[in-house]
Formats: C-alpha cells, sequence, structure tokens
C-alpha cells in the first residue's frame, strides 16, 4: 500500500480508538486545532471549486469529519467528568470567547446551534435534495443528447464515455449529499445532547465525588462544558457551510470569488443608488454622518472605477472582435468558409425588407414554415432551411430565388398593391401596371387597393405580394426538389423509414441497392413531379426489382407502377373524364427502335429530324388542348414512356408523361389527340 492510503487508513483507527482509549490534554489540544484547520481547509476548497463534481469526495469527507468531531467530544468529555479539565484549548474557549460569563457563553452556543441546524443545515439538506431528484430525472436526457451527438461525428466514442461516466457521477454525488446532508444534521443534536451531559453530569460528579462547593462546580463545569460545545460548534459551523455552498454551486468557468466580483458588482450604477440611500440615513435620522459618509463615500468611489472598467473591458472585447475578424479574413482557412453554398436562398432589395421584418407586420418567416410543410406532405421532401437576406445590389423591389448559389427564378413587387390576374377576357374598366405573375408566367396587373372589390367581382384573382412570393417560392422547390434531394437527405430519409420498418430498409439497404441508387430514383420521381412521401411502397418495390436490375431509369418504371393510385388521383378530377394525348403506332415503332444499349444503361438516339417533327406535332396538340381549357397528358405504352419523356423534357418540361400501367383500371380515358410520325 501507499504512505498516503496507509495515513488515512491509520488516521480512521485513530479516530474510533480516541472513543475507548483515554487521551491527554496535550494531545486533545492538538487534535482540536487540527479540526480547526480541516475545517478551514473544506471551506476554503468548497469556495474555490468551480463545479461540484470537482470535490466530489466531499460526502464521505463529510462522515469522516463528523465522526472525527464527535470522537473530540467524547474525549473532551471523559476529561471534563474525570479530572475536572479538558486543556488549554476547551480553557480558552470558555473562558476568552465567552468572557468568563456562564449566560453569555451558552447565548453565544445556542445561537451557534440555530445558525447551524436550522439555518444552513436545513437549506442545505432541501437543495441536496432538490438537486438528486433533479439530476435522476435529467439522467435520460442527457444520456440521449450524449447518444446524438457521438451519431452526428460531433465527439469520438471516448469523449461520449467519459460525458457519459460524468453524468453517473454527478447523480451519484447528489444522491450521496442527500444522505450526507443528515450527518451534519444529527451532529448539532448530538451536540447539545453532549453539552447537557457535561454540564448535569460534571456538575453531580464535582459535588459527590470530587467535594467541590456548589459555586464552585457550577463555575468549573460550566466554563468547560461552553468550551467544549463552542470549540466543536465553530468546525461544524464551517463544514455546514462548505456542504451549503457545493451544493448550491453551479458549474461556471471561475470560483466563488471570481463569481461574486463578476456579478454582484456588474451594475455601479446601482451602486450610487446605495451610497446615496446610506448618505440619506446620515442626514435624516439619528444614525451618525461620521459613521454613514465615509461609506457613502467609498460605494461611490467604487462605483466610478467600476464603471470605467466595464468601458475598458467593452473596448477591449470590441477591438478583440475585430482583431479575430481580421484575423480569419487573413488566414488561409477562410477561404474555406467561402466554399459552402446555401441549399435555397431568398435575396430582395431594401425596398421588400417589411415582407421579411415581423415589426412591420411582414409574415414571410411563417408563409415559409408553411411552405416546408406543404412540400413535406404533397411532395414527401423534406426542404432544408432556406436563407433569406436582403442585398443592396437588386432593385428596390426585386427579389431572387437561388438554388444552390444559381438564380432559377425571381420578380418585381409593389408592396401597397395586388397582383390581378384576368379570367380570360379583360374588363376595360380594371386599371393597373402590367406585369407578368411570376410563378405561372401568365399577364396579369398590378392595381390599388381601391380597386381590389371591384376587380374580384369582375372574376379576377386577386393576390397580395406575400401571396405572390409564396407561391413563387413553392413553385420551384418543386420544380427543382429533385436537385435539392442528395444523398445525405435520401439518408435522413432512410433513417427516418428505419424507426418503423427496420427489416424493409435492411433488406433493401446496403445488400440490393446502395443509397446512391435510391437517391437517383427518388430524384426522378421528384423531376416528374410524383411524390416520394410513400417510401414504403417505393422501397418495397425497389427491394421486389433490386435483384433483377440496378438501372435507375428502369427501377424508376417498377416504382411508378406501383404508385397507379397516387399517379391516377393527381392527375385526374374525380368523376371526370381524363382527356390525353396518345402516341401513335408510327412514333412508338420509331422510338423504341431508335433506343440503343450500352453498358451505362440504354438511351434514346433519336435522329435530329425526326426530333424536330416529334416536337412540332406535340406542340400542336398540347397548344390545342390548353385552349380548351384541359391540362395536357401524354399517355403511352411503358416500354417506351421514359425515352419519350426524355425527348419531351427538353422543351415542355411541365406536361406529364405517363404510361398504361400506371393509371387506374376504372379511370376513364378520352383520347383528344393522337401523334404520329
Amino acid at each position: 500500500m501507499k504512505a498516503k492510503d496507509l495515513t488515512v487508513l491509520i488516521g480512521i483507527i485513530g479516530i474510533v480508538l480516541m472513543m475507548i482509549l483515554p487521551i491527554p490534554a496535550w494531545l486533545l489540544d492538538v487534535l482540536l486545532v487540527i479540526n480547526i484547520a480541516i475545517a478551514l481547509t473544506i471551506i476554503l476548497v468548497a469556495m474555490n471549486t468551480k463545479e461540484a463534481l470537482e470535490f466530489s469526495i466531499f460526502p464521505s469527507l463529510l462522515l469522516i469529519t463528523t465522526l472525527f468531531r464527535l470522537a473530540l467530544n467524547i474525549s473532551t468529555t471523559k476529561l471534563i467528568l474525570t479530572y475536572g479539565e479538558a486543556g488549554s484549548v476547551v480553557a480558552t474557549f470558555g473562558s476568552w470567547i465567552a468572557g468568563g460569563q456562564i449566560a453569555v457563553g451558552f447565548i453565544v452556543f445556542l445561537i451557534l446551534v440555530v445558525v447551524q441546524f436550522i439555518v444552513i443545515t436545513k437549506g442545505s439538506e432541501r437543495v441536496a435534495e432538490v438537486g438528486a431528484r433533479f439530476t435522476l430525472d435529467a439522467m435520460p436526457g442527457k444520456q440521449m443528447s450524449i447518444d446524438a451527438d457521438l451519431n452526428a461525428g460531433m465527439i469520438n466514442e471516448q469523449q461520449a464515455r467519459d460525458r457519459r461516466r460524468n453524468v453517473e457521477r454527478e447523480a451519484d454525488f447528489y444522491g450521496a449529499m442527500d444522505g450526507a446532508s443528515k450527518f451534519v444534521k444529527g451532529d448539532a443534536i448530538a451536540s447539545i445532547i453532549i453539552l447537557l451531559i457535561n454540564l448535569i453530569g460534571g456538575f453531580i460528579i464535582g459535588m459527590t465525588i470530587q467535594g467541590k462547593s456548589f459555586g464552585d462546580s457550577l463555575s468549573t463545569y460550566s466554563l468547560l462544558t461552553i468550551g467544549d460545545g463552542l470549540v466543536s460548534q465553530i468546525p461544524a459551523l464551517l463544514i455546514s457551510t462548505a456542504a451549503g455552498l457545493i451544493v448550491t454551486r453551479a458549474s461556471s468557468a471561475g470560483n466563488l470569488a471570481e463569481d461574486l466580483t463578476a456579478q454582484l458588482f456588474s451594475y455601479p450604477k446601482l451602486l450610487y443608488i446605495v451610497s446615496v440611500t446610506i448618505a440619506f440615513l446620515g442626514f435624516f435620522t439619528p444614525i451618525h454622518i461620521i459613521t454613514t459618509l465615509p461609506l457613502a463615500g467609498i460605494l461611490a468611489f467604487s462605483a466610478y472605477r467600476m464603471g470605467q472598467n466595464l468601458n475598458l473591458k467593452q473596448i477591449a472585447a470590441e477591438q478583440l472582435v475585430e482583431e479575430k475578424q481580421i484575423e480569419e479574413v487573413r488566414s488561409p482557412e477562410s477561404v474555406i468558409n467561402l466554399l459552402s453554398v446555401d441549399p435555397i436562398e431568398f435575396e430582395f432589395g431594401y425596398g421588400l425588407i417589411p415582407l421579411a421584418d415581423t415589426g412591420q407586420g411582414g409574415d414571410l418567416l411563417d408563409r415559409i414554415i408553411m411552405i416546408r410543410r406543404q412540400c413535406a406532405l404533397e411532395m414527401g421532401l423534406v426542404v432544408p432551411v432556406i436563407r433569406i437576406r436582403d442585398n443592396i445590389q437588386l432593385k428596390p423591389n426585386e427579389y431572387v430565388i437561388k438554388i444552390k448559389g444559381n438564380t432559377v427564378g425571381g420578380g418585381e413587387l409593389l408592396l401597397n398593391h395586388y397582383l390581378a390576374m384576368s379570367p380570360g377576357y379583360d374588363d376595360e374598366s380594371i386599371n393597373g401596371i402590367e406585369t407578368v405573375e411570376p410563378s405561372f408566367g401568365l399577364p396579369a396587373l398590378w392595381i390599388d387597393e381601391s380597386v381590389k372589390e371591384r376587380a374580384e367581382l369582375s372574376g379576377y384573382t386577386v393576390v397580395d405580394p406575400p401571396s405572390v412570393v409564396a407561391t413563387h417560392l413553392t413553385e420551384l422547390i418543386k420544380r427543382h426538389g429533385h436537385e435539392l434531394l442528395g444523398r445525405q437527405e435520401t439518408k435522413m430519409l432512410v433513417d427516418n423509414l428505419r424507426e418503423n420498418y427496420p427489416v424493409l430498409v435492411d433488406e433493401l439497404i446496403p445488400s440490393l441497392l446502395v443509397i446512391g441508387d435510391v437517391q437517383k430514383v427518388l430524384a426522378k420521381l421528384l423531376r416528374e413531379k410524383i411524390s416520394i412521401r410513400d417510401l414504403v411502397t417505393i422501397f418495397e418495390t425497389l427491394a421486389d426489382y433490386g435483384t433483377y436490375s440496378k438501372d435507375p431509369d428502369i427501377l424508376t418504371e417498377y416504382v411508378r407502377q406501383s404508385l397507379s393510385r397516387q399517379i391516377t388521383q393527381q392527375f385526374s378530377q374525380a368523376g371526370e373524364t381524363m382527356k390525353v394525348i396518345t402516341v401513335g403506332p408510327t412514333l412508338e415503332k420509331k422510338i423504341a427502335e431508335s433506343v440503343q444499349q450500352s453498358e451505362q444503361g440504354s438511351y434514346l438516339a433519336l435522329d435530329p429530324v425526326s426530333t424536330q417533327t416529334l416536337y412540332q406535332r406535340f406542340t400542336e396538340q398540347v397548344n390545342r388542348l390548353l385552349q380548351s381549357g384541359h391540362q395536357p397528358i401524354v399517355l403511352t405504352s411503358p416500354t417506351i414512356r421514359m425515352y419519350l419523356r426524355q425527348v419531351l423534357e427538353r422543351t415542355m418540361q411541365d406536361i406529364p408523361v405517363l404510361s398504361y400501367s400506371e393509371l387506374e383500371p376504372n379511370i376513364e380515358i378520352q383520347s383528344v389527340g393522337v401523334v404520329n410520325l
């Protein structure tokens, strides 16, 4: 065993022997002084700890010091009752601190006991109990937070293990403090009982056995009893205070002295008020100004000096921030921060600031939250955080929408106007500023509020500027949703699905497909505005056909066929016949013969003349269907659907191309046009 371990063991054994063996008065004096030194050391350590776990041995130390103090009480009791003395330390406390007066000594002793038992010990006990309860209740949340940080890569395995150990130690410490506080409470009660035993027993022994008179017995044993009580209660009070400091100490970057000076004296203006109040007491009360004015002057001077120091610290902090910013700009690592690109940005001129300023009634932030919810419900896409910023390089009323740093849309708004879109015929009484609706490119007018009601009665669709922006942003997100879905976003969707369908996900990934393959299929669906919210059906289909093919195009076609009910409901109206443009047999044969196979998959190699003719004839059919007020839908066979889509999306991206296998059997279809070559 090491020497320090042996010393602790010998000390514990010595405490036990003190209760049994007689101790000479000179050794008792040394031990009483050591008890006072230990108490002072404990309270100073408690004051300089930054958090409770830095003094985690305190509950055990509290038990040891309590046992040591009780052993000293037993030893002094034996000396008092046997010889009528207890050494110079007890005599000094009895005569010097109590002033040689028995009544004063008793009162001082009782005050110390009351302060320790009712004030400090009672409060510490309650704080320890509440701290233990709250610490235990917070353990599951802390453990989950550690696991989340570990899974996110913010900490490594060793750091997670250390943090879990600290959580366990904190719970053990507050639980131990809850029990250890009972030791201090019992020690205070034991001190009162020991005092009564020494006083009554010593008085009886002095008169009956030692033959002292009533006055001598009362004087001798009263002073010794008071000295013994005071010499044990003062260290007990210090240790009780240390226990209170430990359980009430919150984690901080400094010790108690630093926190007191930093927090209590951080408001110099309040010290001026205190200074004026103290001076007021000297002038308008019987308290003499000689007592109050010097203190008021010291407080005022301290407030002045603290105000100067705070100003200097603030200036130094601002300079430090500026130096750090300059250093970051100069450092070569700062260039790396410029490489990050926001997924979605919304920039606007200074004239549109009221849109985003809640203080001016702007609700753009709330609308963006609703847009993200709408896209999650309709498309199954988790839209990333949209960066909103003003840009002085834009026109005052202009805005632009960027995806991955590239502008994909924009427009101009008139905040004090409404956008009115014509129902198909123009009302000459509706006057306004001609413009184009940014979402769908329809002709529109910016009208005043005074014309709004008349325009609505005339059949115009009237919307306010925030709604124009919200609609434009929503349509652009739907149109470019496939660009926002990367491998990382797909991994998040997979992890969310795994919580409820672990068998399905584990069968598909990574044994059949990897995250990149799944991402390509989902992106192809979003590219044609097919919702990916039904991930269960999508993953079931990929698991069924992933063993036969790894081609994302072919897998996408299988998934679309599995989503036939969803696709049918998306492109048809309940109770109405679906009007479609069908592909003739000559065109279907031409496309099927132009499909070429390669190592990377199949592709369509259509000659330029046929491609141009195909564009022209589809454009004629689409325009004719638009003029009749119906949405154009192209219907073809499953074998050529994806190749026809590849051709048409270059000029007619918003025209859906469906196959017969993607529609439910009960839907009524009417062909309003046939395209042949």
